[in-house]
């Protein structure tokens, strides 16, 4: 299929290249980038110089006019509305990394991210692509709407806790350590190396973008506190709710077997996961942890932020629409060391 990727400059939008530069059914035909238009892809980013030798970035409105089948969006939020309006009325398909078709009720929009949505009447042909949780809606799919990371991590971790009734809706907490890759690649003074370095932060207290996402998916009501770390890639996620009923943590365990033993890209863990489990891979590790003494259960996950929480998951998604191997074009194993 000939493939277009809009925001090829960014980390999500490279990561694509990366992957759908292996991919048997991708060739990819248009990269754009604004701030590197007319510069090649092995000029910006070495690392993929052997699989791109010649192709060269294109502005992001190149893709409105080019010959492609499908298009992988990777646009900040709030940018990616105009392209994918137009994209879907030449019936392209569209993937979207970016958060504006996530969500059903356009009403969450101007409360969580500030602004109307352009164009909702697109949200209910978009399919929410976490695959695990939805993937018998994607087959034929045309708008495909990829989760944040956060989101992907907590949902794959508290959702068979939540779908058997095992923890209540309320009072759930969700904290969470991120990789700097998951703030993208525009420089801030929270990025700064001097302050970065040995450092680590909680932000986006309270009303972080994702919690809305998170509370939608699983439909439940949530406190979430993301945290920033000084690593370049991983997220690990330790999510805390309280039990409606008694629970042994073998049980706990064995429902996450249950839950995922057809699913390859999630693997249930013993012992709790660390962050470099998953990184280099489209793999999220999964474990829990039942304390008789509160009633509660502590479900752990790691992923790799830009891999199964961006750009894997969008490839895997594109995969099940299209009838291929889930897993085909995807890393499937972490970097060890």
């Amino acid at each position: 299929m000939r493939i277009g990727i809009v925001g090829a400059t960014g980390y999500a939008g490279l990561e694509l290249l990366r992957l759908l530069g292996s991919h048997p059914e991708a060739e990819i035909v248009v990269a754009t980038g604004d701030s590197n238009a007319g510069r090649s892809v092995a000029e910006h980013a070495p690392a993929l110089a052997a699989l791109f030798p010649t192709l060269v970035y294109q502005s992001t409105e190149a893709i409105l006019t080019s010959d492609v089948d499908a298009v992988f969006v990777a646009l900040p939020h709030g940018h990616s509305q105009p392209y994918v309006a137009a994209l879907r009325e030449r019936d392209v398909t569209v993937i979207d990394l970016g958060a504006d078709f996530r969500l059903r009720d356009a009403d969450d929009y101007p409360q969580w991210y500030g602004q109307e949505h352009q164009f909702p009447h697109l949200l209910s042909d978009a399919v929410y692509s976490l695959v695990e949780r939805h993937r018998s809606q994607l087959p034929g799919a045309r708008l495909l709407a990829v989760p944040g990371c956060y989101p992907t991590a907590t949902a794959l971790a508290l959702g068979p806790f939540v779908d058997a009734g095992i923890i209540t809706k309320e009072q759930i907490i969700v904290n969470a350590l991120s990789g700097v890759s998951g703030a993208g690649r525009s420089p801030s003074e929270r990025l700064h190396f001097p302050r970065l370095s040995g450092n680590a932060e909680a932000y986006g207290l309270v009303n972080h973008r994702h919690t809305v996402e998170m509370q939608r998916e699983l439909g439940v009501s949530l406190l979430f506190t993301p945290h920033l770390i000084p690593v370049s890639r991983g997220m690990l996620v330790t999510a805390y709710g309280p039990l409606t009923r008694e629970m042994s943590t073998a049980q706990a365990l064995d429902l996450l077997r249950t839950t995922y033993v057809h699913d390859p890209c999630v693997v249930v863990v013993d012992e709790a996961p660390a962050l470099k489990d998953a990184v280099g891979s489209n793999l999220c590790f999964i474990s829990a942890r039942v304390d008789p003494r509160t009633g509660w259960v502590i479900v752990m996950s790691a992923i790799d932020n830009l891999i199964k929480g961006a750009a894997g998951q969008a490839v895997q998604a594109w995969n099940v629409s299209n009838g291929f191997d889930e897993t085909l074009g995807l890393p499937m194993s972490g970097l060890t060391p």
